[in-house]
């Protein structure tokens, strides 16, 4: 970062600014260091605020203030929470390279020439597990160089930056380099709200979203309502919970330890949170200084009124949570939000009949990788080292990014957990999101696995149904894989040292930043040229790994008749289940190839089964994908019918795009998750719930469907649905839908991007 003389100067220009408020001159302060022309807003983000300050007329929410202080236009926008559409201009977008495939390919089917916001492309999806950290990365790079030349070109060509494999996890990445107070953020994967560890508004979207916000396009979002904690602190954490805390009233969390504070704003997506942030805190200060950004904290330090909430101002809900009484908690199996207190979970297990034996513990993921977790799951390792005993499960341990990694070698963790007997893996999401080549059991063989990750569906780490995943703190983990047992309970059991002796672990403590300076490791980012006239981005028309897209076709104007259904999914059914991970992400960049991967995770209800559902013309059972494409093939639209939340978890279009491509036509279910409904919205799908739950009972696999008023689709006003049953009968119910008239218009497009086009000619 320039030094702060260096911007003192007259406040001009789009990137500059002026603060009329208190009639002064202020300091430029540049965003991050890889971008010293692109400056921080404070400026606007206040003229903004005051303006909806005096339209509402009432004290406004630290959210509020964040998200109302990037509307297009605050003098104009209608605003109502959970019900209106905002116009937004967000600072900047990020994507992992898994995502950052199809992004580019529909931003390079905009014919724009460069992004209009500072945008970054993070390499951390396509690293797969093995055998250790420079292994793998070596084999990585060399499986994916196709891809990662495309991300690499595409980036240089339009003006993204990008982060090489081996840099880190993409929210590690933006925690250390670009969230900062206040800032408003959009990126291509669902716990991108990690980033409000550091005070700012981050949120996950689809490819089509961050498209909109590169070309400069203003972004769209539901109003959000707005939960708090009040007094969220009434005590203090103990023993194996974090300790240090400091009560206030916050928006959507507390003002915490470091990076606890991300850790929490990431956990807030597994329940559905469009975000979480904290207040701006004297904790966010030492960070942003510690990652050298003393001049962001000193620049935040002048504005801190914008990055709190006002006192008295209202919240859509308030939950009071004493600390004193938490206990740690382990969470599981198949399911993020299913809990148990650590001291139960063993009895738990045995009762339903899960292994208790644990098979491997893995502690790192953009939830749980930072220098403190690395700190503290090294303290209790430490211990277990002191009495001569190692881990009786496979252990690994996942830094967050490069420079976390260089500084936990220098400090001595990592040797700390290789010596308990851990691999340290790559600088990626590896395990976490099933890259893992696991190579100690077969598939579905039964078996326990304790994560510090942030989900554990069904197949999610290793591709096997039968592993009973359980997510946990870092040191907790560290614990239960020494003790090899989820019956260990580590606040009062005791194990046995290699002498014979019993001892008990002591609660860990580690320190929050390191001592000296964070060591960058090695450099891992590639700037975008200042002139890219020059540069070429290939896609090879024979590629398995990469595609062109072709627009999508434009609504016909008519009713849709005779959906087929294709399936009718029987409970819980994540963008997991609809487009899986694992040995799929290499095919993100090719649409025709990841659309084999339709739906074949989720549950049918006529015959209880995954990826067996029946063709209508053949009777006969088949794969989701390949039936989808018979009806394709020959000119039969369908639906799917679905359960609640259905596409809750990632954020990952393809979701979306699967279904659009191979002649999906409406999704109908009980609810929606909320990234998934837009990312259906935005690939001209409609995305439609029941206006009575009750009435997915009424449908059955071999109905048809019509939907009508597709002529008179206006926001607010529900469409009309006939099920046409085999033996002749109908009933009509009513569907409900959240398009507002810009949605409406991708849909009669055809898509977001089709409308894009219909616009710049």
């Amino acid at each position: 970062m320039l030094p702060l003389s260096l911007f003192l100067q007259k406040a001009l220009g789009v990137r500059q600014y002026h603060v009329a408020s208190v009639l002064c001159q202020r300091a430029k302060v540049a965003m991050s260091h890889f971008e010293p022309t692109e400056y921080i807003r404070y400026d606007l983000l206040e003229k903004n605020i005051n303006i909806i300050r005096k339209r509402l007329n009432r004290p406004l929410t630290l959210s509020e203030k964040i998200v109302y202080g990037h509307l297009d236009d605050p003098a104009n926008q209608e605003i109502e929470r959970g019900k209106t559409y905002l116009r937004l201009r967000p600072d900047r977008v990020a994507m992992q390279d898994a995502t950052a495939q199809m992004a580019m390919l529909q931003f390079i089917s905009s014919g724009l020439p460069k992004v209009a916001v500072p945008s970054t492309i993070h390499c951390d999806h396509l690293i797969e597990a093995q055998v250790g950290g420079e292994k793998d990365l070596r084999r990585a790079k060399d499986i994916n160089q196709e891809v990662y030349n495309f991300l690499a070109t595409a980036g240089a060509k339009y003006g993204v930056g990008f982060w090489r494999p081996g840099s880190g996890i993409i929210h590690q990445i933006i925690l250390e380099n670009y969230a900062y107070p206040g800032v408003l953020l959009i990126g291509t994967d669902s716990h991108t709200p990690n980033g409000g560890g550091l005070g700012g508004i981050c949120i996950g979207v689809g490819g089509a979203d961050a498209v909109d916000v590169m070309a400069g396009i203003p972004w769209e979002l539901k109003c959000p309502k707005v939960r708090g904690r009040e007094r969220f602190i009434l005590g203090w954490l103990q023993g194996w919970l974090v300790e240090e805390g400091i009560g206030q009233q916050v928006d959507s969390t507390i003002s915490w330890m470091g990076q606890g504070m991300a850790t929490i704003c990431n956990m807030g997506a597994e329940i559905g949170a469009t975000t979480s942030v904290f207040p701006y805190n004297h904790r966010m200060k030492k960070y942003l200084s510690k990652t050298g950004r003393a001049e962001i904290a000193n620049l935040a330090d002048e504005f801190k009124d914008h990055l709190v909430p006002d006192p008295g101002c209202h919240y859509d809900q308030l939950i009071e949570i004493n600390l004193s009484e938490l206990k740690p908690h382990i969470n599981g199996p198949f399911t993020p939000d299913l809990a148990h207190p650590v001291a139960e979970v063993g009895t738990v297990a045995e009762k339903e009949g899960w292994p208790v034996d644990i098979r491997v513990g893995l502690i790192g993921s953009c939830t749980n990788s930072s220098y403190e977790d690395m700190g503290r799951s090294a303290a209790v390792a430490k211990q277990a080292l002191a009495h001569g005993l190692k881990c009786k499960s496979q252990f690994t341990i996942t830094p967050g990014s490069e420079q976390i990694r260089a500084t936990i070698e220098r400090d001595g963790y990592a040797q700390i957990l290789r010596d308990v007997g851990g691999i340290v893996l790559a600088n990626a999401c590896g395990p976490c999101i099933g890259q893992w080549d696991r190579k100690d059991i077969k598939k579905g063989e039964k078996n326990t696995i304790v994560t510090s990750y942030n989900r554990n569906f069904t197949g999610r780490n290793d591709a096997n149904p039968e592993t009973h995943a359980f997510v946990t703190s870092p040191e907790i983990v560290t614990a239960l894989a020494i003790a090899g047992t989820l019956k260990f309970n580590p606040e009062t059991d005791f194990l046995t040292g290699k002498d014979g002796k019993k001892f008990k672990l002591e609660a860990p403590d580690a320190d929050e930043l390191p001592q000296a300076e964070f060591d960058p490791g090695q450099d891992t980012y590639q700037h975008p040229p200042k002139d890219s006239s020059g540069q070429r981005v290939d896609v090879s028309p024979t590629s398995q790994r990469l595609q062109l897209l072709e627009p999508f076709d434009k609504w016909d104007g008519k009713d849709l008749e005779d959906l087929q259904i294709l399936i009718k999914v029987k409970g819980k059914c994540t963008t997991d289940h609809i487009s899986a991970a694992g040995p799929w992400l290499k095919f993100r960049g090719h649409l025709d190839n990841i659309s084999n991967n339709l739906l074949i995770g989720a549950i049918n209800i006529e015959n209880g089964k995954a990826n067996s559902v029946r063709n209508a013309v053949t009777q006969e059972f088949g794969p989701v994908p390949d039936t989808a494409r018979y009806y394709k093939k020959h000119g039969i639209k369908w639906v799917v019918i679905g359960d609640e939340n259905y596409g809750e978890g990632s954020s990952r279009e393809h979701a979306a795009l699967e279904p659009r491509h191979l002649g999906g036509r409406a999704i109908i279910t009980k609810s929606f998750a909320r990234i998934h409904e837009t990312n259906l919205k935005k690939q001209g799908l409609l995305p439609l719930t029941f206006a009575d739950p009750a009435d997915y009972n009424k449908i059955h696999p071999v109905d048809k469907l019509t939907i009508q008023g597709l002529n008179n689709f206006t926001p607010g006003k529900p469409l009309k649905c006939i099920i046409k049953h085999p033996n002749g009968t109908q009933e009509t119910i009513l569907l409900n839908h959240t398009f507002n008239e810009t949605q409406i218009e991708w849909f009669r497009a055809g898509s977001a991007l089709n409308r894009m086009k219909e616009l710049q000619h």
